[in-house]
């Protein structure tokens, strides 16, 4: 198969849908991969570190798309992309698409096949391909949030693990999934007062055992979130409903509650945020203020640690991009149904149930798709 990856082209995102390695991998099974020039300069990788290992360099995006039945990359293709996607092409990337109808039309006009990472599946129903980018953010979470803590960006002037005879900061996760947990793991080495949300009870438990009591836990009701979020001095929005929207669970009237020069990082922005103020920003112009609470809302966290990100990430793609090239779009689909449950627009419909539902648009799968 011949396989394309374009250079990203989302404000200061700097990973790449491969690195040299997985091209090398591909190359040897027997496909071709072209490489947009200096796609990867971002991570790290150069033109020869592509060449080496047997992948086309490609003067632009244009001659990657021209060349390429299967587009490998990191982020929603924007405007300009998906105008360039044709109904031969499989798409396989994370998409996001609930709270972006403009993305979806272009999908849905392209024709192509779109397989979205974030709600591929493993035997044991979890987001294999959605857990390497939640750890990159949960950790950097803490990383943002000590940064927006300090004085000089605004925030309470807090040590987020205070000193001896000084109490630490207070931090509130909301979620106690992947980025959660990771928030967690960073917050507890910092030594922050840490407490966990999550409406699992089970979860909870195992929250509590795997850190051994440093860590409070709550189940999530109202009343209890709205008195921890009143007396946090930062929360961290780490929920996830796999393909859709994320739900608002601190609402515009909870700020005037909250301690002036607060911090909420919106973990779940690339879902809508879970936030009821929640803006999309970027890494250039990170954070704003609404009723003196500071916003991080950062559409893609792990773009501003590329490195680590792009090898995280392909560890985990790399099997399936393997398996897509060695059958296509449509067979993969059809043989491995945890592919099947990233199928999210296919024939010009959007075929993943929870997306349709969200964007308020016709759910269908394909005619070809065998359930």
């Amino acid at each position: 198969m011949r396989i394309g990856v374009p250079t990203e082209i989302k404000k200061q995102e700097f990973r790449v849908g491969l690195t040299p390695e997985s091209v090398g991998e591909l190359v040897r099974a027997g496909h071709e991969v072209f490489i947009q020039s200096e796609a990867g300069v971002g991570s790290g990788f150069s033109n020869d570190d592509y060449t080496n290992v047997g992948a086309s360099i490609v003067a632009d995006a244009d001659a990657v798309f021209e060349a390429a039945e299967l587009i490998i990359k990191v982020k929603e293709p924007q405007p300009e992309e998906t105008a360039r996607l044709k109904p031969h092409h499989t798409l396989f990337t994370y998409l996001h698409l609930a709270p972006d109808p403009v993305q979806a039309k272009g999908l849905i006009e392209s024709g192509c096949l779109a397989i979205a990472y974030e709600t591929v599946t493993d035997r044991d129903g979890r987001l294999p391909l959605l857990t390497p980018m939640s750890q990159v953010a949960g950790r950097m979470s803490m990383q943002v949030a000590a940064w927006a803590l300090m004085k000089t960006k605004r925030g309470r002037g807090l040590l987020l693990g205070g000193v001896p005879g000084v109490a630490p900061a207070k931090v509130v996760i909301i979620g106690g999934g992947v980025s959660g947990t990771n928030a967690a793991e960073i917050a507890v080495g910092m030594r922050a007062d840490v407490t966990i949300f999550d409406r699992n009870n089970a979860r909870l438990a195992e929250l509590d055992a795997q850190f051994n009591g440093a860590v409070k836990t709550m189940y999530s009701t109202k009343a209890s979130l709205d008195a921890a979020v009143m007396d946090a001095d930062l929360v961290i929005g780490a929920v996830l409903i796999p393909g859709a929207s994320a739900p608002k669970l601190v609402t515009r009237e909870q700020l005037k509650t909250m301690k002036p020069g607060a911090v909420l990082v919106d973990i779940a922005i690339d879902q809508g945020g879970c936030f009821e103020t929640s803006r999309a920003t970027t890494h250039e112009d990170p954070i704003y203020e609404v009723d003196g609470i500071l916003h991080y809302c950062v559409a893609n966290m792990p773009g501003a640690v590329p490195r680590t990100s792009t090898y995280a990430l392909n560890n985990a793609t790399l099997p399936f991009v393997l398996e897509i090239a060695r059958k296509s779009g449509r067979e993969a689909v059809n043989t491995n149904p945890h592919l099947a449950e990233g199928l999210t627009v296919a024939d010009g419909h959007i075929a993943h149930e929870q997306v349709a539902h969200d964007l308020g648009m016709a759910f269908k799968r394909p005619d070809w798709f065998k359930s």
